[in-house]
């Protein structure tokens, strides 16, 4: 009987001592991490010129009148400014700071708090919109305390992490909770592997670091889900891919990314079964750019890309990440699936900046901006919603309605609503145009009620129901 006590009692300490050897411990407090790190996290604020025209009449056109453009250009340009919040780290005792592409986008002055009390003004070095990253140099001679990046490969699910920030204009705010997931895609950007994290982050987190208990940066944090944040679902962009893009802002103040030059989609079951393929997995060439480094290479539409400099492609969304952190003018091996086989094509990558699929999507990213209008009574800026954003976020095919692309720091909405939100409703009305939203909002301010109610879809395209008050 004692034998087998012990036996069971050995058993017992051999599984104890392997969990502890596995696991790391829980600590009992952040505040040395947070102490040491704090001096090196920034709160930015920037101030952006908004041009908007008065409608010189004492009527308002009808939504699609031909006297609207006829009439448009006598309206009195009117200029105001438009504040927006956001954090950053510093990365060389210079005064580098890694930020948010959106958090300095399209501003005209970037202030940048160090140690909560001392403002600095700063320069963009360089901004990559497709990843949602920007370089800045603070404008003076001192020198700053830097962190350092860690290998956000490393991380693991449930791992603790900490995130300092500026949420709401609260600077040096430290949360902690621990990673929820990797490689997560949300259809923010094009290159997307985000860290799912449940440490709080909120509007004005944006670019702040997210650490390790280490000490270093894994991530930026980027994005928030939730009407106002903190639901305990956050991103960030991994500090592996974060890094190759600001050593080539610092570099050359811009992105040079790999291009293959193919039109891609998933690899359903179906088309596995068709093709006599093991299992759906690969990227499907839907169509090959002219002149592209593809058709060059010999790759044509229909082939299946299993395989692209060595790295296996198991979904579609892998190979634009992988192609765009490849050296350009490198030779690189594509093993594809053509006619129930595997192939291998030798392809000279290009350069996405030249390529003319990287300005036709500059030129539409443009003109979606220039279609761009002011809603004052909101403080938002909005655009319409196009049949492309109904297909690509699966919406009713009869949605109207009004996508929002900016908002201002005080306006009523900034912390019931996010950005790319779309508006499909006041008042029980249905919204087609911008005319539509400011027709509502003026008769609701010229009520005693002041209160407007919107429906939208949010990020999550779910319908809600939000009560604005209008001042």
């Amino acid at each position: 009987m004692n034998k087998i006590k012990l036996i069971f009692l050995t058993i017992f300490i051999s599984i104890s001592f392997s969990l502890n050897v596995n696991s790391k411990p829980v600590p009992v407090s952040f505040a040395d991490l947070a102490e040491k790190l704090m001096p090196s996290v920034v709160n930015i604020s920037t101030t952006t010129t908004v041009v908007t025209n008065t409608n010189p009449f004492p009527f308002q056109f009808p939504p699609g009148s031909p006297f609207e453009d006829m009439f448009k250009e006598f309206g009195t340009p009117q200029e105001r400014q438009s504040a927006a919040l956001g954090s950053g780290f510093i990365i060389d005792e210079k005064g580098v700071v890694v930020t948010n592409n959106h958090v300095i986008q399209d501003a005209d002055d970037i202030i940048v708090r160090v140690y909560g009390d001392k403002e600095f003004k700063a320069k963009v070095l360089g901004a990559d919109p497709l990843m949602d990253i920007a370089v800045l140099q603070l404008e003076t001679d001192e020198t700053f305390i830097p962190v350092e990046f860690g290998n956000s490969d490393n991380a693991r699910i449930g791992d603790w992490v900490l995130a300092i920030g500026n949420p709401f204009g609260l600077g040096g705010t430290v949360t902690a909770g621990i990673i929820s997931a990797r490689n997560r895609s949300i259809g923010l950007s094009r290159y997307e592997d985000f860290i799912q994290t449940d440490a709080s982050i909120n509007s004005g987190n944006s670019g702040g670091p997210l650490f390790d208990m280490d000490g270093n940066v894994i991530g930026i944090n980027t994005a928030i889900l939730g009407r106002s944040g903190n639901v305990g679902i956050g991103f960030s962009i991994p500090s592996n891919s974060a890094q190759r893009v600001i050593k080539q802002l610092i570099e050359f103040g811009e992105t040079k990314r790999g291009w293959l030059g193919v039109r891609i989609q998933d690899v359903t079951k179906e088309i596995a079964e068709v093709e006599k393929l093991d299992k759906a997995r690969g990227a499907l060439v839907a169509s090959v750019a002219e002149n592209s480094p593809s058709e060059k290479a010999g790759i044509q539409a229909g082939d299946i890309i299993l395989e692209f400099n060595g790295e296996k492609i198991n979904q579609m969304k892998e190979l634009p990440a992988i192609v765009a952190r490849t050296e350009v003018g490198k030779k690189v091996e594509v093993k594809i699936w053509r006619e129930k086989k595997e192939i291998i094509k030798d392809v000279i990558l290009g350069r996405l900046e030249t390529s003319d699929d990287f300005k036709i999507s500059k030129n539409q990213e443009t003109q979606k901006q220039n279609n761009e209008e002011i809603i004052e009574s909101l403080r938002i800026a909005v655009r319409p919603l196009t049949k492309e954003d109904i297909k690509n976020r699966n919406l009713p095919n009869q949605t109207t309605g009004l996508v929002i692309t900016k908002i201002a720091n005080n306006s009523p909405l900034a912390n019931s609503i996010e950005l790319n939100s779309i508006i499909i409703e006041a008042q029980k009305k249905k919204i087609r145009s911008a005319n539509d939203l400011r027709d509502i909002t003026k008769e609701v301010l010229n009520s005693n009620q002041k209160t407007v109610l919107l429906a939208i879809y949010n990020n999550q395209n779910q319908r809600r129901y939000i009560g604005v008050k209008l001042d």
